[in-house]
């Protein structure tokens, strides 16, 4: 899966469903049918599949595109774009990303707490608490410790301090080698880590 990533201030439009597509200067390797994680103000916020992908020109943008998009107009829309992108005219070409969320993460996961070849850390922690797969009891309590708080950052606050965060990551590390090296990795969702643009 790739990543589509939105600034923070759409983030209420993408989870009330009022924000449907994005425009951008490139699609970045974007095509119908792919499934992708949704990123907004840093948070990974659920999934959606790529309905549609449209190259227009900024002149060709509709009131029904900027709808679609979250605005309630396109002058609205075309104010946005050309905040973002600097130097946009009426003949600039844009690619319209229409999506839909098929999940929304009720505990949204830190953007920043996907580094691990792409598998989300709370599936990772999860799937590794419930196999045998040979942590230590200082490990596993770690995990559950991570789970509970929701995000790395929190847990490694509430254990101390930011730098905790190195301790939290290894205890992972160690969960997604003995993961992978026991045949479980199947069981996770694999995400590709390539992440689009930020953007409106």
């Amino acid at each position: 899966m790739k990543h589509l990533t939105f600034d923070g201030e759409y983030i209420d439009a993408l989870l009330s469903g009022r924000k449907k597509a994005t425009i951008r200067r490139s699609a970045r390797g974007f095509k119908e049918g792919d499934l992708v994680y949704i990123h907004s103000g840093g948070y990974v916020i659920g999934k959606a599949i790529i309905k549609r992908i449209e190259k227009k020109r900024l002149g060709e943008l509709t009131e029904e595109d900027a709808r679609k998009d979250g605005f309630p107009s396109k002058k609205e829309l075309v104010r946005a774009l050309k905040r973002y992108y600097k130097g946009l005219e009426k003949d600039s070409g844009l690619y319209l990303i229409e999506f839909e969320m098929t999940e929304k993460f009720q505990e949204p996961v830190f953007s920043s707490d996907m580094p691990y070849d792409g598998y989300n850390p709370i599936e990772i922690a999860k799937l590794s608490l419930e196999k045998e797969i040979g942590l230590t009891r200082v490990e596993r309590a770690i995990l559950r410790f991570f789970l509970k708080s929701g995000s790395i950052r929190k847990a490694a606050i509430r254990m101390g301090g930011m730098e905790q965060r190195k301790v939290i990551r290894e205890v992972l590390r160690t969960a997604y080698k003995l993961l992978k090296e026991k045949g479980f990795l199947s069981e996770l969702k694999r995400s590709e880590d390539e992440r689009g643009e930020s953007n409106c």
